[in-house]
């Protein structure tokens, strides 16, 4: 009888003694434990939300085992085991994760975004993507009109097209409420 390498259960021959009975077909398998997974995980990781994550992804990993795994005595032992193994893996990422941010200190202060910053993302967000495209890597990233083509591959005419028609429609887009009034 094979064993499982990951949780260790031998497969059977028989329909006797499975954990959950008449789990041939995936789908059912799934609906019988899932939730009973979830709680068991809940309860190892303080957390119900990881416990469901870590729970469908042990479940997504059974899926296209799920022919030799419903041949064990409890393929959920085998689901459970994979989900711990996920949650364990997971704390250790957070660990480090953690212990990487506090040898890198405090994040440098961030200055509090400006009215005009805060007018000119929204009034780039009404130009089109190639127009923001050239207008954030020449201005913004400070980048010569020829860098800006060869990133983009398009010709430095191109460039210089989008930006004038670009800085039109911005400063439409920005001209004060008062300077407004005075074209109409």
């Amino acid at each position: 009888m094979p064993a499982c390498s990951v949780c260790g259960l031998t497969s059977h021959a028989s329909q006797a003694g499975r954990a959950v009975e008449a789990t041939e077909d995936f789908d059912s398998f799934y609906a019988a434990v899932f939730a009973r997974l979830v709680g068991q995980l809940a309860l190892v990781t303080g957390d119900p939300h990881e416990a469901e994550d870590v729970v469908q992804e042990a479940m997504a990993r059974a899926a296209p085992r799920w022919a030799q795994l419903r041949a064990y005595d409890a393929p959920e032992a085998w689901v459970r085991r994979v989900a711990f193994n996920l949650a364990v893996s997971g704390h250790r990422r957070a660990r480090r994760r953690l212990a990487a941010l506090l040898r890198l200190g405090p994040p440098a202060p961030v200055p509090p975004v400006s009215v005009e910053a805060l007018a000119l993302a929204q009034a780039l967000q009404g130009l089109t993507v190639a127009h923001r495209q050239v207008v954030v890597l020449h201005y913004l990233a400070d980048l010569p009109v020829q860098q800006v083509a060869r990133e983009l591959g398009v010709p430095v005419g191109t460039v210089k097209a989008r930006l004038a028609r670009a800085r039109g429609a911005l400063a439409a887009r920005l001209a004060e409420p008062a300077q407004k009034g005075k074209q109409a």
